[in-house]
């Protein structure tokens, strides 16, 4: 049977994902004074292919964390890692570890059948901050049942267990470096030898002390058969602990061991494999060559997981926020409040970096921050909107922060595809004018009378409106200004004036208008008078007949038919006579007749009688 190792690469991610991608993409950065160390052991008690007692793993292994005491740990995470589909239960440093997520991977062996491996992943970070730099044991991994269901694992010779603890610390010290984190889960083997995986969304502008780093499980220092590892077409490596055709040897570049049994605990400079400028790391891994000895073809099983970059990268990264929305009814016009992050960054963001807001794809207006934004600061802004009749009123407001208004980035940043923000806008047309009935009155002179507005309201009948204000004028409407103060109890202004309703519901009003109209009702005529100079009943007091019948004619005659009086708008009747032979005298006592003319059309005349008693 052929022996086959299989190398896991396993580097630090900082949170835990739902995802089982397989891509190997960007998953986590952070930008600042940060960097990284690790500690780890293995569970083997030997090198794979060099012993025969190599299929049991040991019950717990120790390693001693000492972060530098001027730092600030930030977070930490264990990794553990085996054959087998996976114990996601561990003990470490006697307190119960549950995994928070668990990576399964099977390879296919031509004469084992599949074989599976897994590696475990859980937030430790509270507890190395309460028991900080001291020995960590873990314990409780256990891999005996795989091992013994399936002897494909030792009889190939891929049977591993062990772990590590990654922990990511800031230090005013440091420079401001950018560290990506790279997760997803692929593969190469005799069958596909060759892995070339792109690392995006990084941004070089200083690669000095610019590094990569592996965790590798069954690395065996006595296998390798066409095994490298290049970034951008090198191939690098890290003698005497690394060389460029046998990467993966049992070695930790944090303690310089070579009895890192099965695993592989490594960090690379790459100075010389990146250009200031670069966007994304190239990494290629191979494995499969002809063995010498025997002239077979070998190959190792490589398993990627995870990959780890700390770059010098002073860059910022601008985000934006669309806080509110505020849009006016039977406007166009919306009035936007936002905030621009400098949050992920490792730069201050430019004054004066450009941002532009679009609708429906359309640029409608620009502006800019007014401020340098700092590292994990932010700006608010408000701006109104003018936005154009071409637009529809249900449209895409889009508002991108490092844009010049042709979709260009003035300002080279870390990330620069998460400068947009977007949400759907409704604009509340300007709403049409229903005509209602006219209300109808009579004069009380001069073409004028008191209307209850309210009345309007009855032939309204939808019950979404809120309240209800009157107006003069249409402009008064719109602009919400001079309404009506009592509309119960007003006097018109003219015959016919048109009034105007502002019906408000939710965000927006309806307008109804009507028509208050005065008509020349009947003339009301008493049926008596007193002209006895006492202040009330004086004269012959036809209601609305001098201020409204202002044409009039009025003919007073005797019982006896004789005309007494003729009377107009400036003459009124106070029982004294101004015809015939007692013209300027008082008339006495009694019933006279009259006629009244009134000289409208509409109206005609009026006849009756009144009783005169003085």
């Amino acid at each position: 049977m052929l022996n086959r190792s299989l190398i896991l690469l396993f580097v630090v991610f900082c949170f835990h994902i739902e995802s089982k991608a397989q891509d190997i993409s960007i998953f986590q950065q952070f930008n600042g004074r940060y960097d990284y160390l690790a500690i780890g052991n293995t569970l083997n008690q030997a090198e794979n292919n060099l012993v025969q007692t190599f299929c049991e793993t040991l019950p717990s292994s120790q390693a001693n964390l000492n972060v530098d005491n001027t730092s600030t740990i930030i977070a930490a995470y264990l990794y553990w890692a085996g054959s087998g589909l996976g114990d996601t239960e561990v003990t470490f440093n006697s307190t119960q570890i549950i995994a928070e997520d668990t990576y399964n991977i099977v390879y296919a062996d031509s004469g084992y059948g599949d074989l599976n491996y897994f590696s475990c992943y859980a937030d430790v970070t509270n507890q190395i901050l309460t028991e900080g730099n001291t020995t960590y044991t873990l314990s409780d991994l256990d891999i005996s049942e795989t091992l013994a269901n399936n002897p494909g694992y030792c009889g190939n010779r891929t049977n591993f267990a062990g772990w590590s603890l990654y922990v990511i610390f800031e230090n005013n010290a440091l420079p401001l470096n950018q560290v990506n984190l790279f997760q997803g889960l692929e593969i190469i083997n005799r069958n596909i030898t060759e892995k070339t995986i792109l690392l995006e969304n990084v941004n070089v502008l200083d690669n000095d002390n610019a590094k990569i780093g592996f965790l590798a499980w069954e690395g065996d220092n006595a296998l390798n058969f066409g095994e490298s590892l290049s970034i951008n077409g090198n191939i690098i490596s890290n003698p005497p602990l690394n060389f460029g055709d046998n990467a993966f040897n049992g070695t930790n570049s944090f303690t310089n061991s070579t009895t890192f049994y099965n695993a592989d605990l490594d960090v690379y400079s790459i100075e010389n494999n990146i250009d200031i400028g670069d966007t994304q790391v190239e990494i290629k891994l191979t494995t499969g060559a002809i063995n010498p000895s025997t002239g077979v073809f070998n190959a190792d099983l490589i398993i990627i997981n995870n990959i780890i970059t700390v770059l010098n990268s002073q860059l910022p990264d601008a985000t934006i926020t669309i806080d509110s929305t505020s849009i006016s009814c039977a406007s166009r016009v919306v009035a936007l409040n936002y905030t621009v992050y400098n949050t992920n960054s490792t730069d201050p963001l430019p004054v004066n970096t450009p941002i532009a807001i679009y609708a429906e794809g359309q640029l409608v207006t620009q502006t800019e921050t007014e401020n340098s934004i700092p590292i994990n600061g932010s700006e608010n802004g408000m701006i109104t909107i003018e936005i154009p009749i071409s637009i529809p009123d249900d449209f895409l407001l889009n508002i991108v922060v490092d844009d010049d208004g042709n979709g260009n980035s003035t300002v080279v940043e870390i990330i620069e595809t998460n400068n947009i923000e977007e949400t759907v806008i409704t604009l509340f047309p300007e709403p049409a004018v229903s005509n209602l009935s006219h209300l109808e009155l009579c004069d009380v002179g001069f073409n004028t009378a008191t209307f209850n507005l309210f009345d309007a309201l009855l032939e309204i009948n939808d019950t979404n409106y809120i309240n209800f204000s009157f107006f003069e004028t249409l402009a008064d409407l719109e602009e919400d200004i001079s309404n009506i103060i009592n509309p119960e109890n007003y006097q018109s202004l003219i015959t016919p004036q048109d009034i105007y309703i502002r019906a408000e519901k939710n965000n927006c009003y309806d307008i109804f208008t009507f028509q208050l109209n005065t008509k020349n009702c009947p003339p009301y005529i008493p049926k008596g008078f007193s002209p006895n100079n006492d202040g009330y009943n004086d004269y012959f007091n036809i209601q609305g007949l001098y201020t409204i019948f202002d044409k009039h004619e009025l003919l007073i005659y005797s019982r006896y038919g004789n005309l007494i009086f003729i009377g107009n708008d400036e003459l009124k009747w106070y029982g004294i006579s101004n015809q015939g032979f007692n013209k300027g005298k008082l008339v006495p006592t009694g019933t006279y007749f009259y006629l009244l003319r009134t000289n409208d059309p509409n109206h005609g005349n009026y006849t009756g009688w009144i009783y005169l008693n003085r």
